[in-house]
């Protein structure tokens, strides 16, 4: 029996390598502001992009991009707690 050679990547593979994966939230969100962009909407939130990417999203992403959400939102009050606690003491 032969053993298999070891997976060498092509140029290919080491280009694509460098590039960012894309969530499937954040492939949405591309899309819904991209979207919202291309409307005569003259104020876009946060929140319509957001709305509109979750819509975009097929049902069965949409619990993983809820967890994604929830983490943000604790990770930004964590941060703005420990950043009012650096102002507070004295620090910058």
């Amino acid at each position: 029996m032969t053993m298999p050679t070891p997976f060498e990547p092509d140029e290919f593979d080491r280009i694509t390598a460098q590039l960012p994966h894309l969530s499937a939230w954040q492939a949405a969100w591309n899309e819904a502001a991209e979207e919202l962009a291309d409307t005569s909407i003259v104020e876009i939130y946060p929140e319509d992009i957001g709305r509109l990417a979750f819509e975009l999203l097929p049902e069965h992403e949409r619990d993983e991009a809820l967890g994604a959400l929830f983490y943000c939102w604790w990770a930004a009050m964590q941060n703005d707690r420990e950043h009012l606690a650096r102002v507070e003491g004295g620090e910058q």
